[in-house]
C-alpha cells in the first residue's frame, strides 16, 4: 500500500445524506456526598458520521463499494466533507481572510497551522484543520489581504500555511477556508441485505474521524 491516507473526498452526493457529528469522553465519578467529578479523557473531539443516509439508489450503493474497496476497509483514510461544519465560518456564507486567529507574527516564523475556534467566551477550543481545500484558503496580515502564491502557500494535505516573508513581530495572522475531515471507515465488512435496500432500509456505513 503506497499510503494510508488518500486525497480523496468521499461521494459529496452520498456524503450529504449522513448523521453524526463531534464526540468527547468524558469520565464522571459521583462520590458520596452526591457531588460530581467530571475529567475529560480527549484533548481532542473526535467526529463519527453515519454515511448511510445518502445512499439512496443502487448505483449510489455501487458507488460506495467501489469506494470502500479501493480503500481497502478500515486501512486507507479519506475526506469526508461535514456540510455541518465545513468553512472557517458560517456554511452559508463564504470563508473570508478574517475569519479566524491562527497565530502572532514574531518577525522570524513563517509556518502556522489552520485552525477554527469554537467558543468565543470560558473556554474556546482550537481545532486543527489538516484537510483544507487549498483553493479557498484566504489570509491575511493585520486585517489586509495576502496573495496566494505570492506572499503565502498552504499545504491542502497538512493544513500549513507557509509565508514566503516571516510576518512581523506583533502581526495578527487570520485565515479563511472551506474544509474535509480526514476520516476511515470503522468497519471492515459492509453488511448490506438488498432485499431490504430495495424495501427501503438503509445501510450503515459507520465513518470515524483520524485525528491530525
Amino acid at each position: 500500500m503506497a499510503s494510508d491516507f488518500h486525497e480523496v473526498r468521499f461521494p459529496l452526493d452520498i456524503g450529504l445524506g449522513r448523521r453524526g457529528g463531534p464526540v468527547r469522553r468524558t469520565d464522571i465519578v459521583t462520590l458520596a456526598s452526591g457531588r460530581e467529578h467530571r475529567n475529560s479523557r480527549w484533548a481532542h473531539s473526535r467526529r463519527r458520521y453515519d454515511a448511510g443516509l445518502g445512499v439512496r439508489s443502487l448505483d449510489a450503493l455501487h458507488a460506495v463499494i467501489a469506494f470502500f474497496e479501493e480503500r481497502r476497509g478500515r486501512l486507507v483514510g479519506f475526506r469526508f466533507r461535514d456540510r455541518a461544519d465545513w468553512r472557517s465560518g458560517p456554511p452559508s456564507r463564504a470563508p473570508t481572510p478574517l475569519d479566524q486567529p491562527i497565530g502572532t507574527g514574531d518577525g522570524t516564523t513563517r509556518q502556522f497551522q489552520l485552525v477554527k475556534t469554537y467558543g468565543t467566551g470560558h473556554d474556546p477550543y482550537r481545532r486543527v484543520i489538516a484537510k483544507p481545500d487549498g483553493t479557498t484558503v484566504r489570509v491575511a496580515l493585520d486585517g489586509v489581504e495576502q496573495a496566494p502564491g505570492l506572499a503565502f502557500a498552504c499545504d491542502p494535505t497538512t493544513g500549513l500555511v507557509t509565508f514566503t516573508t516571516p510576518p512581523a513581530a506583533g502581526a495578527a495572522i487570520t485565515a479563511g477556508f472551506s474544509f474535509d475531515v480526514p476520516v476511515r471507515f470503522d468497519t471492515d465488512e459492509l453488511d448490506i441485505d438488498l432485499s431490504a435496500f430495495e424495501a427501503g432500509a438503509i445501510p450503515q456505513i459507520p465513518l470515524i474521524e483520524i485525528v491530525p
